[in-house]
């Protein structure tokens, strides 16, 4: 398997897709079956790289490279280090999880699948990329079945339900529905979600094209541009903005976040949990892949930005969560919130706190869509995510419940999980750049225990609606098995994180020793909002 793992985890979904588009759509148990086997055989390769990955050697590590094009100089070229190693691994759990927390999925399954499987694997394709063509390929082929998946097996929010004229009549076709930002219908959560990003991702593409035209080596491989691609300060600025802002878009960072959350709420469970688990890192990990490696004297220069940014991202996404409603809105603008933190890490450009960014994708990823998939459960017993009507379902559904708290103890960063682990390191790692942030990355630490906990409350204590007194509990090993995986896997490695530390130190401190070579770090003065 060693050699050829990164194949493996890449293409077992995509030929698990395209297997499914033979078998019967009456032989349902034999396509829940097919994801299933095809996302077992990725979840296990990934684990396998990602604890056979040697951080002593670091690097890139399982690399295969195929020539695609030798004269526009491209190959497909595949390799993970201790960054997207990691990140391969967090799709493949919530891929594999994803699956079974939709077993009950009635309509149109195979399809759902085949688009589930699809998304997935595009994700990894980011994550092991290293190609520039190849890596913006996959990153647009995360679009399409998103917005597919989203418009297809969404659901309307309660905003949707006003969007009726007295007769009854549908507006959703007239030019008021469309400019009618409240709306929320799953159609025009799947529009906005694809046109913030294919917005992000022109911008970002025309940056690739820069590297590749102004770099002279008429190649997209990124360690050859990593060592020997050269531009002048002004090039290197627009490139740099571009491919920030056009992949920030996706992370979400604020301003630019507004799709996302419309999206998790009008989006099925397993696509929410690939949503946030890991559609909004690629943001993240294309600027380190991109920005980072290729563009060292920008990033050290320009990462302010994000310090600056970063600061609406957190108290934004926490008051909205606080005051929202609807479970999904919570959990949607509290990722985009936690999102803050990442970036926070990223901006300090220190050995712990690029590590405790990395880690904490990682982290975010398990927790978020551990809240996900619940709230999905609640939604299918109560039929409802209006929180002030739900109440006293610890009775009905103690599983649930149970999990719920461990999910939100993760959130909140509860020491004995890995988000502990990520966020400590962020804090003291920014502490000394940006201390204002790190103050505001403590209050927002605060406010997510404060609507967490007030989530929690309202779904599960207190008295129990008559209404919803048919409600069950996740009882089969099929219902109780993604949860029991998500939080073995946030709790292991939040008690033992030494090899997972390791990995993600040895491709950070070769990547930010060489920032700062190459651009030397100032700290006098520069303790404040700005460097």
């Amino acid at each position: 398997m060693g050699e050829y793992s990164l194949l493996i985890i890449l293409f077992a979904p995509f030929l698990g897709s395209i297997a499914l588009i033979f078998i019967p759509r009456q032989e349902e148990l034999m396509v829940r079956m097919t994801a299933a086997i095809s996302a077992g055989i990725s979840l296990l390769a990934s684990f396998y790289i990602f604890f056979a990955y040697d951080p002593i050697k670091g690097g890139f590590q399982f690399v295969q490279r195929f020539a695609w094009s030798e004269e526009l100089g491209i190959a497909f070229y595949v390799g993970v280090d201790g960054i997207g190693g990691p990140l391969v691994f967090a799709s493949a759990i919530l891929l594999f999880a994803g699956i079974f927390v939709s077993w009950h999925i009635k309509d149109r399954t195979k399809e759902f699948y085949i688009f589930l499987l699809i998304l997935a694997a595009a994700t990894i394709g980011v994550f092991m990329s290293l190609d520039l063509f190849f890596l913006y390929f996959f990153y647009e082929m995360s679009v399409l079945p998103m917005y597919l998946l989203l418009g297809v097996w969404g659901s309307h929010t309660k905003g949707y339900l006003s969007m009726t004229d007295p007769e009854g009549l549908k507006l959703r076709d007239s030019v008021d529905f469309i400019f009618n930002f409240g709306s929320n219908s799953k159609e025009y959560a799947a529009m906005k979600l694809t046109l913030f990003l294919s917005a992000g991702a022109v911008m970002a593409l025309m940056g690739i094209l820069l590297i590749y035209h102004m770099s002279g080596l008429h190649t997209f491989d990124i360690l050859v541009l990593r060592e020997q691609a050269k531009f002048t300060d002004t090039m290197s600025t627009l490139i740099w903005i571009l491919i920030f802002f056009g992949f920030a878009s996706i992370a979400p960072i604020w301003p630019l976040h507004s799709w996302s959350p419309v999206g998790h709420a009008a989006a099925p469970a397993a696509t929410s949990m690939l949503h946030a688990g890991v559609l909004m890192k690629l943001g993240h990990f294309s600027i380190i892949r991109v920005g980072f490696e290729i563009l060292p004297e920008a990033t050290r220069d320009l990462m302010w930005i994000a310090a600056v940014l970063c600061i609406g991202s957190i108290i934004y996404g926490g008051l909205v969560s606080y005051f929202a409603k609807d479970t999904k809105y919570v959990i949607g603008y509290s990722s985009s919130s936690h999102m803050g933190y990442i970036f926070l890490g990223m901006a300090a450009l220190s050995y712990i706190s690029l590590s405790g960014a990395v880690i904490y994708m990682f982290a975010h990823a398990l927790a978020t869509s551990m809240l996900f998939a619940m709230a999905g459960w609640v939604y299918d017993q109560t039929h409802s995510r209006d929180i002030p009507s739900l109440g006293g379902l610890s009775e009905k559904m103690p599983f649930i419940a149970g999990a719920f708290i461990v999910a939100c103890m993760a959130s909140i960063g509860m020491p004995g999980t890995i988000n502990f682990v990520a966020e400590i390191m962020i804090i003291v790692g920014s502490w000394d750049r940006y201390p204002l942030q790190v103050v505001v990355a403590v209050l927002g630490i605060v406010l997510t225990m404060a609507y967490m906990f007030k989530m929690m409350r309202g779904l599960f204590y207190g008295k129990l609606d008559p209404e919803f007194a048919h409600t069950s509990d996740a009882k089969s090993w099929i219902d109780r098995m993604p949860l029991i995986l998500l939080i073995a896997c946030s709790i292991i490695l939040g008690l033992f994180p030494g090899h997972f530390y390791d990995v993600v130190r040895s491709t950070v401190e070769p990547m930010v020793d060489r920032i700062n070579q190459v651009a030397p770090l100032v700290t006098q003065n520069t303790r404040g909002l700005l460097p």
